[in-house]
Order: structure tokens, then C-alpha cells, then sequence
């Protein structure tokens, strides 16, 4: 399988910033809201154990196939941090397949960040060699919905884990 790693990717007023573990203390107070949990599950984790995941993170997966992508979503206008975009890049029947994910921090939703970031992360996956990109999204999830149906995915009638898988075919 190509190799290929998270870069810093620009979008109109985002960075999309590689994960580093350092912004692990920064990323703890961003992700504090327990309500970020109502649709993934589990609770906001510590600097500590977010440093400790981080840290998982940053050295990939131990599955030589699997590629995990990571970054931070900076706001250049307010220097600061504001959520998370992955893409965890595995191989398929039709070549690469990305599953994409995106958390913002309760102060920074309802801004068309993750709208944004996404749409930026599915731009840059479309230059590498990925062919297909899903997520999978809690059915009363709306604002997840919205923010996959404008990074250019579309729902289908499959489930996985009780959320919709969203699809997106990349036209060569």
C-alpha cells in the first residue's frame, strides 16, 4: 500500500494542523464538554490520558495496512485550537478507502468549522491515492449529517455500530 502522512492543509480560515502529542493540554480544555459525547459515547478524557492516547496516535497503527491520519483544527483569526479531523485509510475491494471523523469544541460549533475542516480534509484526501470516503453518523446526529452532505458525501441504507454510513466515490 502507498504511503502517505497527515500534512498541514489550509483552508480559508482553518489550518488543519499534523497531531502532535504536545497539543494534548490545549485539546483536553478544547474537548471538555461532556456534551461532545452524546453520540459517540464515553467521556472527555484528561490532559493525561489525552497526551497517552495521543501518543498511541502519533506512532500509527500497529496494522501495517492501516494508515491513521490525524490533525488538529487551528482558527488562524483566534490562534487557537478548536477540534479534531481524522482519516483512518485502509485498503479495499476499489483501492483506498477513508473513514473520516470531526469533533469541535462546544464554544466553536454552529461557525461552519467542522463544515470547513471537513470539506478541506475530503479535498485533500481526493489528491491522494484514496478512491472511496465514508463516516459514519449517529441518525438524529443533524449537524454531522450537514457537515458530511457538504464535504460531498451521501447517505446510504447501510448501518454499522447503530449510526449511517455516508459514501463518497472519488471520480478519477
Amino acid at each position: 500500500m502507498s504511503k502517505f502522512a497527515a500534512q498541514v492543509i489550509g483552508t480559508r480560515r482553518l489550518d488543519l494542523l499534523p497531531l502532535d502529542v504536545e497539543h494534548a493540554e490545549e485539546m483536553a480544555v478544547v474537548l471538555s464538554d461532556p456534551a461532545l459525547h452524546t453520540f459517540i459515547g464515553g467521556t472527555p478524557d484528561t490532559p493525561q490520558a489525552l497526551r497517552s492516547r495521543y501518543r498511541r496516535m502519533t506512532a500509527g497503527s500497529p496494522d501495517p495496512a492501516v494508515i491513521w491520519l490525524n490533525w488538529v483544527i487551528r482558527l488562524r483569526d483566534e490562534s487557537c485550537l478548536t477540534g479534531t479531523v481524522q482519516a483512518t485509510v485502509s485498503p479495499s475491494g476499489h483501492g483506498l478507502l477513508a473513514e473520516i471523523a470531526w469533533v469541535v469544541g462546544t464554544p466553536w460549533q454552529r461557525r461552519g468549522i467542522a463544515t470547513e475542516a471537513a470539506r478541506g480534509l475530503v479535498d485533500w484526501l481526493s489528491r491522494q491515492p484514496v478512491h472511496t470516503v465514508i463516516a459514519h453518523i449517529h441518525p438524529e446526529h443533524r449537524a454531522s449529517a450537514a457537515v458530511a452532505k457538504v464535504a460531498g458525501l451521501a447517505p446510504t441504507d447501510e448501518w454499522h455500530d447503530g449510526e449511517i454510513r455516508w459514501h463518497w466515490s472519488i471520480r478519477r
